[in-house]
């Protein structure tokens, strides 16, 4: 496959929830993230590379508080307002725990698909579906969710990917959803979340650096995962979130799920 390694397309999708451990201890028998556990000269852009993809379920769940919850919502919202014979998207799957929910609870007939432009998260992704007997049941494409077809859509999920694209996609990327959406279809977006006031969005920051040393993380590899996304992640605040889904032309979007600065919004095509 054809298909860049740089991984704006590759949210922080998992199976594993977050939960306390020692840096050496693995979750569920996934390779421990010690990615940026030792000292580099230089610290390269952040990527969504063949080293990220071996240790993502681990990092990931090492990193975003409140990240189980969003992928049991994803179920929950799957079982209530996907449409039958209709298609459910993870757009940005990584290794397709969005995906997963959606084709364990979405509605009869419905055609789970999951979308990412990272080969190295494809390839894993489906060696996981293969071992889970479920390589048939959920279709996997590598290729850029921006210029990816939406069509017959009943769910689509964005977990934590939109804010790896640039500012100027991401306007069109939400029209192009709605577009593709049937009437009652429902949008789930997840975002790292930035405060309009300096002072509160120290505090979060400090609280989520906090949760990071909990999780087993060491200073330097804080200071070195935080210096690889500086220009990579960009974060806008809660309301211009709510400002876009409302251009793109959704209803009311509702927050239903947030932790420290972790944000999930679900919108729907009225």
């Amino acid at each position: 496959m054809d298909c860049r390694t740089s991984g704006y397309n590759s949210p922080a999708n998992i199976v594993a929830g977050p939960k306390l451990m020692n840096h050496k201890q693995t979750t569920s028998g996934y390779k421990t993230d010690t990615l940026y556990a030792k000292s580099r000269k230089s610290v390269a852009p952040f990527e969504f590379d063949q080293q990220v993809a071996d240790v993502f379920q681990d990092m990931i769940s090492r990193s975003v508080p409140g990240y189980a919850l969003t992928l049991k919502l994803i179920g929950q919202i799957a079982a209530e307002y996907s449409q039958t014979s209709s298609s459910c998207f993870d757009l940005g799957c990584s290794l397709g725990a969005s995906a997963l929910k959606l084709q364990q609870y979405a509605a009869k007939d419905c055609n789970v698909i999951g979308i990412d432009n990272s080969s190295a998260m494809i390839d894993k992704c489906q060696q996981q579906l293969t071992a889970l007997g479920l390589a048939d049941q959920i279709t996997l494409r590598c290729e850029d969710i921006n210029k990816a077809a939406i069509a017959n859509a009943s769910i689509v999920v964005l977990n934590y990917t939109l804010q790896f694209i640039e500012k100027s996609a991401r306007q069109p990327l939400l029209n192009k959803i709605y577009q593709g959406m049937l009437k009652g279809g429902v949008l789930l977006l997840s975002e790292k979340v930035s405060h309009p006031h300096s002072e509160t969005e120290k505090l979060l920051t400090e609280l989520h650096l906090n949760y990071k040393r909990q999780q087993g993380y060491s200073e330097m590899e804080i200071a070195q995962k935080r210096s690889s996304l500086e220009y990579v992640l960009i974060a806008e605040t809660q309301q211009q979130h709510l400002d876009r889904i409302s251009s793109a032309g959704f209803g009311r979007a509702t927050i239903i799920n947030k932790a420290l600065n972790f944000t999930t919004f679900m919108a729907t095509k009225t």
